[in-house]
């Protein structure tokens, strides 16, 4: 499967931003699917993920309560919706898929698929 990531921009401290994730390739309803984010000279963390039917998320405590994933599998497509946004949450944002017919957990303990980033930029 290919992903291909949208959305990012810049907002100001408070803002929100919703971003997309295009999946080609069959079988997409079959994929758990997550977001990370890289901040300059940090590595890659680990932000949201959603089981390949969307009855399951899971976040990172930096994200609970602020970002909703969710997804759309008749589209093929993946959404980061990102409310109340700080300063930290600036970075490079990803997005990727486990195996097909994972657990949601492959998503973050083994990320298959990868995304070109998607850029966010938060301002104080």
């Amino acid at each position: 499967v290919q992903l291909q990531a949208s959305g990012g921009g810049l907002v100001q401290t408070g803002g929100s931003l919703r971003l997309s994730c295009a999946a080609s390739g069959r079988a997409f309803s079959s994929y758990p699917m997550g977001w990370f984010r890289q901040a300059p000279g940090k590595e890659r963390e680990f932000v949201a993920a959603i089981s390949w039917s969307g009855g399951s998320t899971y976040y990172d405590d930096s994200a609970k309560g602020r970002f909703t994933i969710s997804r759309d599998n008749a589209k093929n497509m993946v959404y980061l919706q990102m409310n109340s946004l700080k300063p930290e949450d600036t970075a490079v944002y990803y997005c990727a898929a486990g195996e097909s017919d994972q657990p949601i957990v492959a998503v973050w303990t083994n990320p298959y698929y990868w995304g070109q980033g998607t850029q966010v930029t938060v301002s104080s």
